[in-house]
């Protein structure tokens, strides 16, 4: 997965949970959205491994 396909998916997810939670918003997603690239950081330095690696681990789950 690239990092246009992760950014796209990321879009939907967000779409929907927008839907469904309609009181979310986008300061939410964004908080969300950097909450997720810390937890890559975090997961880059203690396993050694790129951050193009770990997204395809991620997208095989």
């Amino acid at each position: 997965m690239n990092e246009d396909q992760l950014e796209g998916k990321w879009k939907q997810i967000r779409g929907e949970f927008k839907q469904k939670y309609g009181r979310l918003t986008d300061d939410d997603v964004t908080f969300s959205e950097g909450k997720f690239d810390e937890m890559l950081g975090r997961m880059q330095e203690k396993t050694g491994r790129s951050k193009e690696e770990l997204k395809k681990e991620i997208d095989r789950w």
